[in-house]
């Protein structure tokens, strides 16, 4: 699969922001991009690319070298909204329902911020009587209209590129409860590294979410898998469940345990 193909959507963002996360990606898996390579396979000439990673290095997302660019050491890769929601679309409607369905009427649940903890948030929308705790705004309006629903949206400070909220103050508002069911999201498993995240900050509300669950699940799409990022979230032990879709090949499935469950795609 080539790079142009493996990267989905972007509506919602102009061509430019789009080109620009898409190098980005690159940078990240490569640790290296080449001024020349880019031009060459995004179909835009060297000026545009100059601009493109000069407009980088203001972000404080890369460092220019002669040529190109790498990436920050350290620095955190947190994709927008706006090109997460339309990756892998069909795989993570199939995830939400497959999760929603470990949910009954009157249960309580805590929804991570993401576009797949969204999709587990639409297939909960005619459950009855649900407490939802939530980081994540989108999903936080998006809940309000649910029948009976009790909603509580976590403090913190907002990451508004993702909508999620973060902090200190997001933390110790999860300490106060005890729920059924946490629905996290990951940037990469591994079945050595386990759980891990691009962005540092949302590793501690994670961790509390987890702790105040009775049942953890995981739900991530199967390009996330055999991927490390940055910062650990957790050990495969220490969540319940993970779900993924069917594009998660056979041969890989034994590696992550007894808790992994394959949504038909």
């Amino acid at each position: 699969m080539t790079r142009e193909t493996s990267f989905r959507g972007g509506i919602g963002l102009s061509g430019s922001a789009r080109r620009r996360e898409q190098i980005l990606r690159m940078l990240v898996a490569d640790g290296y991009v080449e001024a020349k390579s880019l031009s060459r396979e995004l179909g835009v000439d060297a000026s545009t690319i100059r601009r493109d990673l000069d407009a980088l290095v203001r972000a404080g997302k890369a460092d220019r070298t002669h040529g190109g660019a790498r990436p920050i050491d350290g620095a955190m890769l947190e994709i927008p909204y706006a090109v997460k929601e339309n990756e892998f679309k069909t795989e993570k409607g199939a995830i939400g329902q497959v999760a929603a369905n470990l949910v009954r009427d009157g249960q309580s649940v805590i929804l991570d911020s993401g576009s797949t903890t969204f999709q587990v948030a639409t297939a909960l929308r005619h459950r009855t009587d649900l407490t939802i705790l939530t980081n994540d705004l989108r999903i936080g309006k998006f809940a309000a209209n649910f029948p009976g629903v009790h909603l509580l949206v976590t403090g913190g400070e907002l990451l508004g590129s993702v909508f999620t909220l973060v902090g200190e103050r997001s933390v110790e508002f999860l300490s106060d409860y005890s729920v059924d069911w946490a629905f996290l999201g990951a940037d990469a498993i591994d079945a050595v590294a386990g759980i891990t995240n691009t962005n540092t900050l949302e590793v501690p509300i994670k961790r509390a979410m987890i702790a105040a669950a009775a049942h953890t699940a995981v739900v991530a799409d199967s390009s996330k898998f055999g991927q490390r990022a940055l910062a650990k979230v957790a050990s495969l032990g220490e969540v319940d469940t993970i779900i993924t879709d069917s594009g998660l090949e056979d041969d890989q499935i034994d590696k992550y345990g007894d808790g992994l469950v394959r949504a038909n795609v």
